[in-house]
């Protein structure tokens, strides 16, 4: 679908949305964690949320500034039916031993879908305009999005070299093939390093990366915001000083990396945007 046939449906479906009756959407939505957090900022209406979850205001948290004096929600099942919601919802790990208590309460409940990839996103920015009535206001998101990243392929295709980049946590991980972050270079037209390297998921820290690894672009996280930590290996060892010495660099903040979410396409523009500079030598 071209960009502009993109834009004429986004523009309908916003259409559609006014038109929408809201009488049986949820009143009350408690949000019980952090990647839950992500799907309900972008969806529901400000009124309608009750509650965000424990890690909001936290540097991993997208949290819109109207969130943060909003109760705070676990997955306690005494908190979450002391709020009155009409609907809870959980992050990939879902409901587990509040689900019983909150079935008997008569409460409804939605766990998200568990992924790394960019299918995950628009099947839970569906699944939740579902559940909050909002079926047209997610299909003009995930839209929106698909437009974003169909650009993302335009931009690459006009780049003279497929460039190399390696992801680097503030603890001295890294991401392999199956991950956010390797989607995320993907996305942006970068080859991912330690993929190549022959890594697979999230890795533990190891400085021996540092030598197994020659990137066009290093991606850090962690490093200015994140959960603190006294494992500073990527910041402080000597071998991943040396590799991100005279190196092209970015920080992607670690919000994007929460979960699955829409932020992994702000993440991927973003390496986009380095690896244009790199393609034009500044």
């Amino acid at each position: 679908m071209s960009l502009d046939t993109h834009l004429r449906v986004v523009a309908c479906l916003w259409a559609c949305v006014s038109a929408v009756n809201a009488a049986d959407s949820p009143a009350r939505i408690v949000s019980a964690d952090v990647c839950a957090d992500t799907y309900v900022f972008a969806l529901a209406d400000q009124e309608t949320v009750a509650a965000v979850s424990w890690q909001a205001g936290q540097t991993v948290s997208s949290a819109p500034d109207w969130a943060l004096d909003l109760p705070r929600a676990n997955g306690e099942s005494e908190t979450l039916i002391a709020l009155r919601p009409d609907l809870v919802v959980f992050g990939p790990a879902g409901a587990g031993d509040a689900a019983r208590f909150l079935d008997r309460a008569g409460i409804a409940y939605l766990g998200l879908q568990w992924g790394e990839d960019w299918a995950t996103v628009t099947t839970n920015l569906r699944t939740m305009g579902e559940a909050l009535d909002k079926t047209a206001r997610a299909e003009v998101l995930a839209l929106e999005l698909e437009a974003r990243r169909d650009a993302l392929l335009r931009r690459a295709a006009e780049r003279n070299e497929l460039a190399s980049v390696f992801y680097l946590s503030v603890t001295g991980g890294a991401a392999g093939e199956g991950t956010l972050v390797d989607e995320a270079i993907r996305m942006a037209g970068g080859r991912n390093a330690a993929a190549e390297a022959g890594a697979s998921g999230w890795l533990a820290a190891d400085a021996e990366w540092a030598f197994h690894v020659d990137p066009d672009l290093i991606v850090t996280s962690y490093f200015v915001d994140g959960y603190a930590t006294q494992n500073n290996t990527g910041a402080r060892h000597s071998a991943f000083r040396r590799l991100l010495r005279g190196r092209p660099r970015i920080d992607v903040p670690a919000s994007a990396w929460s979960c699955a979410g829409p932020a992994l396409m702000d993440a991927a523009e973003r390496i986009a945007d380095a690896l244009d500079q790199l393609e034009q030598g500044s």
